[in-house]
């Protein structure tokens, strides 16, 4: 589990292709990682299998790679990274799991005193209804609210810090970057949609008859 609050911005250094996924070498500042942690790379959650002075190695499957976006990293690349969360430790941004939903893509950027405003495509399908206004969302592993929801897209406040300690400060319009929707809207869904679950799914009847609603 993470909190979407970045703490380096590591650099790939090299992809090798190998059982249908990428073992990827990425130099950070981050000290002491321990062979099994996780880190969030660019919101993705990856296991920490070497670590060698500044620099760690993760395994990458082929669904994470086409979902992420991290089959077309390259030598050079900027990652935002983060490590997992401790049982104690502050949440400052919110709960994320580093699983990534899909990519959206940044459609406008503009100033707005020191920080910048920026809108991105809205997800298809399902996912469309877990963004709203005020709510969470993780774009490449950096936890953000959202100011608005439009017909075709959402606008987050980036501010100053945000910008210079991610690599949100990278992209621009036309570039697509990774989506992980609020975990607590996807069981709220989950429980709407009924499926599979005991008692079926949740509705105004249901509400009433426990006093939720009158």
């Amino acid at each position: 589990m993470f909190t979407g609050l970045v703490q380096d911005i590591g650099l790939i250094e090299s992809t090798v292709r190998r059982d249908g996924g990428a073992e990827l070498r990425i130099a950070t500042r981050l000290e002491g990682l321990a062979i099994g942690e996780s880190v969030a790379v660019g919101g993705a959650c990856l296991t920490v299998t070497a670590f060698e002075g500044n620099c760690f190695r993760a395994f990458a499957s082929a669904e994470t790679l086409s979902r992420t976006g991290l089959d077309a990293a390259r030598a050079g690349s900027r990652v935002n990274l983060e490590r997992a969360v401790r049982a104690g430790d502050p949440l400052g941004g919110h709960l994320v799991t580093g699983h990534v939903d899909c990519r959206v893509a940044l459609l406008e950027r503009a100033s707005s005193g020191a920080a910048e405003r920026m809108f991105f495509s809205l997800p298809e399908g399902p996912l469309l209804l877990h963004v709203a206004q005020k709510g969470s969302v993780c774009l490449s592993g950096v936890s953000l609210t959202v100011n608005e929801v439009l017909a075709d897209r959402f606008g987050v406040m980036v501010i100053p810090h945000t910008l210079t300690a991610t690599t949100l400060s990278d992209a621009r319009v036309g570039d697509l970057v990774n989506l992980e929707t609020d975990v607590l809207a996807k069981y709220v869904a989950r429980r709407l949609e009924g499926g599979t679950t005991q008692g079926g799914g949740l509705s105004i009847e249901t509400l009433a008859r426990h006093g939720f609603v009158r």
